[in-house]
């Protein structure tokens, strides 16, 4: 695929103000369109390494810009343009929704970058088209159940046009149905993903490829379906391979 990596992370480090170092030399990238899972165990630096995408956690450590996405360094100074370009799902639903109507929460972003009234309105119907919640746009965010929250969510973050998704935790509370709802939503989306899960059979399922994260540094990283299989592999980090039949269920949702 031409042109720069939709995500590249250099050598990235992070320490808490407590001194645990979260990140230790964390290295990868991602291309445009690709879909990848991130995982490991509790404490691994998932969340703070999603976190580092879009500038949310500011670099503690010296060094050069760690972080680039198609091909703009992360730092202070272009961190607003990138958070434009990529969507950052929280674990919790609920920290995510903050306005009085699902409207109104998805229009927030777009409402930001000065876009006309008539423009943000129109990404606001595709979006909300685009996750099935056509219509709900006077809906309270506390009336929608688990799986329309995370949708809710979602379409506030396409409405935002992202070139990148970085979901954290995007099965949380989800039903079969919803796991499945999503995970077909998410394969027909034109964007790269890096989702941070527990549940590796959703992962095996959406995702080609694999990166094992643990103590701070990737351990593994490659194909979901050879990396994901190595038994000796999950149980020396805290994880357990997927169950044969997401194997087979991860045929169900397009390539």
């Amino acid at each position: 695929m031409s042109g720069p990596p939709a995500i590249e992370v250099e050598n990235l480090r992070y320490r808490y103000p407590d001194g645990l170092e979260a990140l230790r030399g964390v290295s990868f990238s991602v291309a445009g369109g690709e879909r990848v899972g991130l995982v490991g165990p509790n404490g691994a630096g998932k969340s703070t390494l999603l976190l580092h995408l879009n500038g949310l956690l500011p670099a503690r450590l010296p060094g050069e810009a760690a972080v680039r996405v198609l091909g703009t360094p992360l730092t202070p100074a272009t961190a607003l343009a990138v958070r434009a370009r990529v969507g950052l799902l929280f674990a919790e639903a609920d920290d995510q929704l903050f306005c009085p109507t699902v409207g109104e929460d998805v229009s927030f972003g777009p409402a930001q970058l000065g876009l006309s009234r008539a423009e943000v309105a129109a990404r606001v119907s595709r979006a909300l088209a685009a996750v099935g919640l056509a219509g709900f746009d006077d809906r309270p965010p506390h009336r929608l159940s688990a799986g329309e929250k995370r949708r809710a969510c979602l379409a506030g973050l396409l409405a935002l046009d992202p070139a990148v998704l970085a979901l954290d935790e995007p099965t949380q509370s989800l039903d079969p149905r919803g796991r499945r709802e999503l995970a077909t939503l998410l394969t027909g989306l034109p964007v790269a993903l890096l989702i941070a899960s527990h549940d590796l059979g959703f992962v095996l399922a959406v995702c080609r490829r694999v990166v094992v994260l643990d103590a701070g540094r990737i351990v593994a990283d490659g194909p979901a379906a050879d990396i994901l299989a190595d038994e000796p592999l999950m149980l020396a980090h805290g994880l357990e391979s997927p169950p044969p039949w997401s194997v087979q269920g991860r045929k169900n949702y397009s390539e």
